[in-house]
Parts: C-alpha cells; sequence; structure tokens
C-alpha cells in the first residue's frame, strides 16, 4: 500500500514554538459533547468514592461516548503526576501519598458499572515506584474479588526502569499490560520528559521475557496464567514527527512482539502545553493502520479520536488472546 497524497514536508513538521492562528478543527475530529444520564451518574459516583479517571484528568476527547457506554478508564495514584510531558493534560506537582485504599475503592466502581473489561491507569510516581506496582496489583487483586470474569488492563508508566516494580506487576498476571511509547525518539526531549525512548522499549520487552519466565515456574493457585500474557502501547501523531519515523517506531515494537498498538492525532491541551504541527487525515491513519498490521501486530486501532482505552475491550476480544 502506498502512502496517501500529502507528503509530510519540512515545514509541516518540525515544532514551532511561535505563536500562530489556531488551524480549524476537521470535521472528523468533531466529538459529541459528553451528556446523559449515565454520564451523570458515573461522575457522581466517582466523586463520591474520591477517584480520578484519565477522562477528565487528560481532557480526553471520547469520554461522552465512553462514559455512556460504561466504559471509562480509572486513574490510580493521586491526579499530581511527578513527571511534566509536553503533550499531556494531567496536573503537574509534588503528590501526596499513595493511598492503598485506592484499588479497593476502584474495584467496587467497576463492580457497580457491571463492566467486562477494565481499563486502570495512574500517574507517574517518581517518588515511589515500588509502591506504586504495588497499587497496581492491589487493583488487579481486588477486582477479580470484586467483579469476578472482568478483563483487567493496565496501562502503566516506565517505573523507572525499576525492575521489582515490572516483576510485580508482570506476576499479578493483568489480561493486557500496556505501556505507552507516545512518539518518535527524536521528540522524547521536549515531548516526555523523564522518560527514555529506549527504557519504554525495553520495559515492553522485558514485561513478556518476565511472562515466560514467570510461566515455566510452579505459580500455585493462579490458573490464569495459562493464556498468553498481553502486551500493548499507543503513540500519539501530530506533534512534529516523519512518516517514516513512525514506520521505524512500529518496526522496534514489533520486534519485541507487542500485541496492540493504538494510534491518534494530538490535541493541543492548552497554550502551555507542545504545539500541535498538523492535523492527520482519515485517509493516513488507514496507511499507518495498514504498515503497522503488516509488521505482524495482532491488532491496530488507528483514527484521529484513538486514544489508549478507546474500544479497549473490542481491541481484547479482537485479538482473541485476552
Amino acid at each position: 500500500m502506498t502512502p496517501p497524497v500529502a507528503p509530510l514536508t519540512p515545514e509541516l513538521v518540525q515544532i514551532d514554538l511561535t505563536p500562530r492562528k489556531p488551524a480549524p478543527k476537521p470535521a472528523w475530529l468533531k466529538a459529541k459533547a459528553p451528556m446523559g444520564e449515565t454520564f451523570h451518574n458515573l461522575k457522581k459516583m466517582a466523586r463520591e468514592l474520591n477517584l480520578h479517571t484519565v477522562c477528565e484528568s487528560a481532557q480526553c476527547p471520547n469520554i461522552g461516548e465512553c462514559w455512556n457506554q460504561k466504559s471509562a478508564t480509572f486513574m490510580m495514584l493521586g491526579n499530581l503526576c511527578t513527571r511534566r510531558c509536553g503533550f499531556c493534560a494531567v496536573p503537574k506537582g509534588k503528590p501526596e501519598p499513595i493511598d492503598f485504599d485506592e484499588p479497593r475503592r476502584v474495584a467496587y466502581a467497576v463492580a457497580q458499572l457491571g463492566l467486562a473489561h477494565a481499563v486502570i491507569t495512574s500517574v507517574n510516581r517518581d517518588d515511589d515506584n515500588v509502591g506504586a506496582a504495588r497499587a497496581f496489583v492491589s487493583v488487579i487483586e481486588e477486582i477479580r474479588m470484586q467483579a469476578p470474569g472482568c478483563r483487567v488492563e493496565v496501562l502503566t508508566p516506565d517505573f523507572q526502569g525499576n525492575e521489582e516494580a515490572l516483576r510485580l506487576v508482570v506476576a499479578a498476571w493483568p489480561e493486557i499490560l500496556n505501556h505507552n511509547i507516545e512518539t518518535v525518539p527524536r521528540l522524547y526531549r521536549v515531548a516526555k520528559s523523564g522518560g527514555r525512548y529506549e527504557k519504554s522499549l525495553r520495559f515492553l520487552e522485558h514485561a513478556k521475557e518476565l511472562a515466560a519466565e514467570m510461566f515455566g515456574e510452579s505459580l500455585g493457585d493462579r490458573p490464569f496464567v495459562t493464556r498468553p500474557f498481553v502486551t500493548k502501547t499507543g503513540i500519539i501523531v501530530g506533534m512534529g514527527e516523519e512518516m517514516h519515523e513512525l514506520l521505524a517506531v512500529f518496526r522496534d515494537l514489533a520486534d519485541r512482539k507487542v500485541d496492540i498498538l493504538t494510534i491518534g492525532q494530538y490535541l493541543r491541551p492548552s497554550r502551555d502545553h507542545l504545539p500541535m504541527a498538523r492535523y492527520y487525515t482519515p485517509e493516513e491513519f488507514a496507511f499507518l493502520k495498514h504498515e503497522a498490521l503488516g509488521m505482524g501486530f495482532k491488532h491496530v486501532e488507528s483514527g484521529p479520536l484513538v486514544r489508549s482505552s478507546y474500544h479497549a475491550q473490542e481491541q481484547a476480544e479482537s485479538t482473541g488472546l485476552a
């Protein structure tokens, strides 16, 4: 399949920090305003249980659609991130101590909503990576107790490469372990503060290695380890990357046996965030999906409004892995 028309010229893909007149938002990026009884009930529940959702904190454009389908991504470990990534709308600052009762409350909300597939993420907690990993383990265990039969997808930070933290999460054997690569290596310095491209690649690769290692051990009363260990990652486009850089990242991920890839459009949260270089067209998203599937991914979700947890249940079911 040949690339679509409208080649990426240098002047379109370079990040320009000078003020510019905002380009009008294309029709394919317009989402419905959040409303409806289910939306308001879920919001009320989150407030009552003192829970955060990445849907709100990251200003996700799909919040109305997902919440009205009783699909929400819960964000643990507080609402303040220890990193200052240039694309992310989640508030930054010094976080409160980790609340280890939070996993129980998240699992209660999952059970009350009757979810078949729960997505749990968190802010970065570089102040306590092992503690953050233990919270992920707790929420996996709590959901299995309070909502048996519900699949658990965790979207974790890189834990700064901490081996113990990753081992703890892998040992809990979530149905899907997601860690977002976010962008191409060239843009990490300006886009993903505190992150390293090679560290994120190694995280995804090492998760598979640990899973294979643990699968060969005696795991006692953990029958769920008989299914495959699924890894997932996501990337956002429109921050100044070039097409060949994206395809190189896809190849790196495919080489590390990542199962699921999501590709979505970067939308600048505010004037304090990285400027957007350009909008990708639906045809370009289709091209990226075609190329990625040809590299061996089990499932690729690619589109302007796609985010890591968008249609997460359908992604899991389509792979036949989770």
